[in-house]
């Protein structure tokens, strides 16, 4: 047990989140969703990058020993109100709780931006992981997103 929790903190060690402000560092973000979900979930490239991946979207990449392991997106929908999305841990990195991480780092860059409310569209199986978040369900009624059935999610600030 105690090897398992020393390998635990040393990958926390070696752990970052940067926000991925220059098209080199975005890249770190597509490869994430490339590898997490386009190939595990068998997602089309031209479904898995949408009209949102350009313009003023807002990425954070998670490294690890400087290669890329997490990412997500956000972008403004109204004034005060952004969507977050795309939030993906490489398979071989999860149950490490860097979704938590990545999902606070988010929300640090969103406040700074002067943002009051984030909404998400949830997969039905990470509902909890958002709820533990803070985030409460809208409508419930079911989106579409793709091959998952969603629940669409929202936290004030």
């Amino acid at each position: 047990m105690d090897n398992l929790k020393n390998d635990h903190c040393s990958f926390l060690e070696n752990f970052e989140i940067i926000r991925a402000e220059e098209e080199w560092q975005k890249t770190g973000a597509y490869s994430v969703r490339i590898e997490g979900m386009n190939r595990q979930y068998h997602i089309p490239l031209r479904e898995e990058f949408d009209e949102h991946d350009f313009g003023e979207t807002k990425y954070l990449v998670g490294l690890s020993d400087g290669y890329p392991i997490a990412t997500c997106r956000f972008y403004e929908t109204e004034p005060g109100k952004v969507i977050l999305g795309r939030l993906v841990v490489l398979p071989e990195y999860r149950n490490r709780h860097i979704g938590v991480l990545m999902l606070c780092a988010a929300e640090e860059w969103i406040r700074e931006l002067g943002y009051v409310e984030i909404i998400i569209d949830s997969r039905l199986e990470v509902v909890p992981f958002y709820e533990k978040a803070g985030f409460r369900q809208m409508d419930g009624k079911l989106i579409k997103s793709g091959n998952f059935d969603c629940i669409r999610m929202n936290k004030i600030l």
